[in-house]
């Protein structure tokens, strides 16, 4: 079966939705062809390495077979360890978001087994658990294993190497016979063939071959910054490396759609390629980008085999992929054909984790890059400028412009020096915009380097401050800068960290100047919003 899309794939349309909002468009290679036959009651060993979707690939048929009306287990999940274990109840708990009555709990060691114990009894289909903590609950009595269904081994390799043979043995002696099987491993040892063998009923091989990592030609960056930030950084990116063609990385439609929409807004050539788009809409703009009209195309993941250009010279991972083999796809549309290509990802907090994660998948280092400044984005400028410049003057046939010149110098009441009217026409070139520095706290400093005091949560010397506008206003990080900027005259890098929510915003001024910013900045507009502007509330534990 060629399946291509998840509409194509025999479940809910709970589950599609959910998989649609969570940015996937496709399914990876493991997905399409797992997920039909776990569906059919089939016995199934799946063989993928880590990052190419396989937690979904057996969470989607997991959450298929539970009968929410039946409040008893009837799914056991075994992980090697609680990170993973974690990582897949999440995955579970957004795929099955608009499926009722459907409980899932995750079970290890390290969590208070109390807390377990009284959500068992509350009624759980679902439990992803490591195995040790599996076998202390079924001990207790408080997991009866008498209604399973189904058990899913992930990285069952793994739970092998880590000693846990005789308890999987265990825990699957303690479920019915009738159940359905299915291991997830990326080698199959002897040790899971004998399992499988053991437990297993005709079991159905699924194995999915990684692609060769072949990305030398691409310098990888990463780019520490908060999603207030992104366009902004995008912006600067693209000023000073100035790419030929390049190609930003969107994970969902609606957000792609959105980024053209603030990219053309900045003066920039842009269109979207996305799974919403008619072959013969697709067509349409990839030649448009094929011969330049537009050099910078956003793109999710499904229409990325559709870009097959040469002259792609940077490749943005505006939002971080979903599985580390997209990854690979994504910067693989730059550095073809021999030539060099360079990638830039957008991180920030808990997506380092999922960084570190894509490095082990490639065996590839992403290196830190700085967030380019005002003034080397004005130095590109104005470098750029000056060449075009050099290649008029040397192309000659410049008499008509010289004659106007020496015209408006000699009727000119004022005399003006040469060096006066050049600066001049190069401020109307290239305009003289003030803009305000980003500040970025980096991400580990929102733990580490916060003060712990007990009133608004604020940075130690700052006051926190709340506006009753935010991301529903399209206000940005530059926005609050600047007007606390223009109007209380304090300097971008003194104001510290702005977060931005759909309704309200808040931000953190020095102690020093925190009365002048409320005098100054009551009742002003910001993105054509009258604003509220208060100190903030104190922070509830």
């Amino acid at each position: 079966m060629n399946i291509i899309k998840f509409e194509d794939l025999p479940i809910s349309d709970d589950i599609k939705r959910a998989v649609i909002e969570m940015g996937f468009e496709e399914p990876s290679p493991i997905k399409s062809q797992s997920i039909p036959v776990i569906l059919s009651g089939k016995d199934v060993i799946g063989q993928a390495q880590t990052g190419t979707g396989k937690t979904a690939a057996f969470s989607i048929p997991v959450l298929e077979m539970i009968n929410p009306e039946e409040k008893n287990l009837q799914a056991v999940v075994l992980c090697p360890t609680r990170e993973l274990a974690i990582q897949v109840s999440t995955e579970i708990r957004k795929i099955g978001k608009y499926m009722h009555g459907i409980k899932s709990l995750p079970v290890y060691g390290g969590q208070p087994i109390e807390r377990q114990i009284k959500a068992l009894k509350g009624g759980v289909q679902i439990v992803i658990g490591t195995p040790g903590r599996v076998i202390d609950h079924i001990n207790r009595k408080t997991l009866k294993m008498d209604n399973v269904k189904m058990v899913i081994l992930d990285e069952a390799d793994e739970m092998l190497d880590m000693g846990f043979r005789e308890d999987i043995e265990m825990i699957l002696s303690k479920t019915p016979e009738e159940r359905q099987t299915t291991f997830f491993s990326a080698t199959m040892p002897k040790g899971i063939l004998e399992l499988t063998k053991k437990y297993q009923k005709n079991p159905e091989h699924i194995k999915v071959v990684r692609k060769e990592l072949t990305v030398p030609n691409i310098k990888q960056y990463y780019i520490e910054t908060r999603s207030a930030n992104k366009l902004e950084v995008l912006s600067r990116l693209i000023d000073v490396y100035n790419p030929k063609l390049s190609v930003v990385f969107c994970n969902t439609k609606k957000g792609a759609d959105e980024l053209v929409s603030d990219l053309q807004a900045r003066g920039y050539f842009a269109d979207a390629l996305h799974g919403d788009l008619k072959q013969t809409q697709r067509d349409i703009v990839m030649d448009k980008f094929r011969n330049g009209t537009i050099d910078i195309l956003v793109a999710t993941d499904v229409a990325a085999r559709g870009i097959d250009v040469d002259d792609v010279e940077a490749v943005f991972n505006y939002d971080l992929p979903q599985d580390e083999e997209y990854y690979v796809h994504r910067i693989g549309r730059t550095g073809r054909a021999g030539r060099n290509g360079i990638s830039f990802s957008f991180v920030f907090g808990k997506e380092m984790r999922k960084m570190r994660d894509i490095e082990r998948y490639t065996k590839t280092k992403l290196v830190k890059h700085d967030i380019p400044s005002v003034a080397d984005v004005e130095e590109k400028k104005v470098s750029t400028f000056f060449n075009q410049v050099k290649e008029v003057v040397e192309a000659g046939h410049l008499t008509k412009q010289i004659q106007w010149l020496e015209n408006f110098c000699s009727e000119s009441e004022s005399e003006y020096g040469v060096v006066d009217i050049a600066a001049a026409l190069l401020k109307i070139a290239l305009g003289d915009e003030e803009k305000q520095e980003i500040v970025e706290e980096p991400s580990r400093t929102r733990k580490e380097g916060r003060s712990k005091s007990r009133d608004t949560g604020a940075s130690e010397g700052m006051i926190r401050l709340f506006i009753n506008v935010g991301r529903n206003q399209r206000v940005q990080a530059k926005d609050i800068l600047g007007a606390i900027a223009g109007e209380a005259g304090i300097p971008g890098k003194l104001v510290g960290t702005i977060d931005i929510y759909d309704k309200y915003t808040f931000v953190e001024v020095p102690k020093q100047n925190a009365k002048k910013v409320l005098e100054k900045m009551k009742d002003i507009k910001i993105k054509g919003n009258k604003i509220n502007i208060e100190r903030a509330n104190r922070k509830k534990k």
